[in-house]
């Protein structure tokens, strides 16, 4: 291979190879992170707050706690990910009860995530173990909390986010 044909190789590639650099991230933050942020913070604005407390049965969890447990699992990845102590915040969110404040302390939560992840690249996730596992976790777990309050909702007489979205203005599929 000639001299110029590399140069214009590696011309024509490194943009590709640039904009390679962080798919991981992008994926994550475009396809999963941001529509189960949406999703969740969508159900604790739908679910009434006479309803917070409320169980499915009497041994699960209550829907403020599977937010609160959002909450804090948010705080505790993403701190990871910042390469920080979690903040004050996440001690306090088991104890929160009212529907206000569960609801503005997830908002919260998903905010510092956000910071955390426009803070990271591929590179730096990929250089350990619990960086892959935080950045992964904020989405599988924040997931699987939503397939558990969808039950909530719906025996509420909600219909989720994640449906809602998909329905046309007369409440069909």
């Amino acid at each position: 291979m000639s001299m110029k044909t590399r140069v214009l190789f590696s011309i024509f590639c490194a943009p590709i190879l640039l904009s390679a650099q962080n798919n991981l991230k992008t994926t994550v933050t475009q396809r999963y992170f941001n529509g189960i942020r949406k999703n969740l913070e969508a159900a604790a604005e739908a679910m009434p707050a006479t309803k917070y407390g409320f169980k499915l049965t009497e041994g699960q969890m209550s829907f403020a706690e599977w937010i609160n447990h959002s909450t804090e699992r948010n705080y505790s990845d993403c701190a990871t990910l910042k390469g920080e102590a979690a903040p004050e915040a996440a001690k306090k969110a088991p104890g929160l009860k009212d529907k206000a404040e569960v609801s503005q302390a997830l908002k919260d939560s998903f905010g510092y995530c956000a910071a955390a992840l426009d803070g990271i690249d591929d590179q730096k996730v990929l250089a350990s173990p619990q960086m892959t596992y935080s950045l992964l976790h904020i989405v599988v777990h924040n997931n699987e909390i939503y397939g558990n309050i969808v039950g909530y909702l719906r025996s509420s007489g909600i219909v989720p986010p994640s449906t809602a979205t998909r329905m046309d203005p007369k409440g069909k599929k």
